[in-house]
């Protein structure tokens, strides 16, 4: 069922368990987009016709692939600078040599390890935070992923970036994805569509968090939302928002001041 966002109306109203979200408000440190003009402070209704007109155009993504918790975090550290076809080749040679669990991984010499990944490039930086994390669950939670995972949210989340080799994007993959709790995922994909629209400045790199805050403090904290958004940006940006971006026919062309041609690349 697509989410209620798609209900026609220019506001979503969350159910009464989704946690409000919290007004945006501008301060002396707001970032500037490439106009000059400073990011609207009520981004809601913008976001919201965007994720309605991804949505519309290409349909629910179904994120994340695997078969639960276990299958995302790996994923989510095999495909750091990878492609997933790579990944999905890393992911069967893992469970053909019978290093698909937690301990499995814990078990295995690093060096066997990165063997096996080696389709999902960077292979031993792979492998030793493979290890990594699986000797945070083993020897911190007896294996068990799910407790780790049943923490709070902001608990979680520092938790994740404090083990080897989880950065804030594979964090909140593995929060959106595994956990199931509500903390937007960015990444370079999301930052190229942004930046097009002129929501965040092309020339100087936004921090992570400022561009996570455009989507949190404009969105109701809904992970179903959280999880197809950002999986409509990745599909858009690999399809229609490329490098070369295919103004013609796209979507959100009205939209964006690339498309409108307010902006030359």
């Amino acid at each position: 069922m697509p989410h209620p966002i798609l209900r026609g109306s220019t506001q979503y109203m969350p159910d009464k368990k989704a946690k409000t979200r919290r007004k945006a408000k501008l301060s002396p440190n707001t970032e500037m987009g490439t106009s000059g003009g400073t990011t609207p402070p009520n981004l809601g209704p913008l976001l919201q016709k965007v994720y309605r007109r991804l949505y519309t155009r290409y349909g629910p993504q179904g994120w994340w692939p695997g078969d639960g918790p276990f299958d995302v975090v790996v994923g989510a550290i095999l495909t750091q600078a990878a492609a997933w076809t790579n990944v999905e080749r890393g992911i069967r040679s893992m469970k053909e040599a019978n290093c698909w669990s937690w301990l499995a991984i814990y078990e295995c010499p690093v060096e066997d390890l990165a063997e096996i990944i080696r389709s999902c490039g960077y292979f031993n930086a792979k492998a030793r935070k493979l290890k990594a994390f699986a000797q945070h669950v083993v020897e911190g939670y007896d294996g068990d992923l799910a407790a780790m995972l049943d923490q709070d949210l902001p608990e979680l989340r520092a938790e994740l970036l404090s083990i080897h080799g989880i950065g804030e994007e594979t964090a909140d993959d593995i929060l959106v994805y595994a956990a199931a709790k509500p903390s937007f995922v960015i990444d370079s994909y999301t930052r190229r569509i942004l930046q097009r629209m002129d929501l965040i400045p092309r020339e100087k790199t936004i921090s992570y968090q400022s561009c996570q805050t455009l989507f949190q403090n404009n969105l109701p904290a809904d992970v179903a939302l959280f999880n197809e958004f950002h999986a409509l940006l990745d599909r858009h940006a690999s399809q229609d928002c490329v490098k070369a971006p295919k103004c013609q026919g796209c979507c959100l062309k009205d939209l964006c001041v690339t498309g409108t041609g307010k902006i030359s690349l």
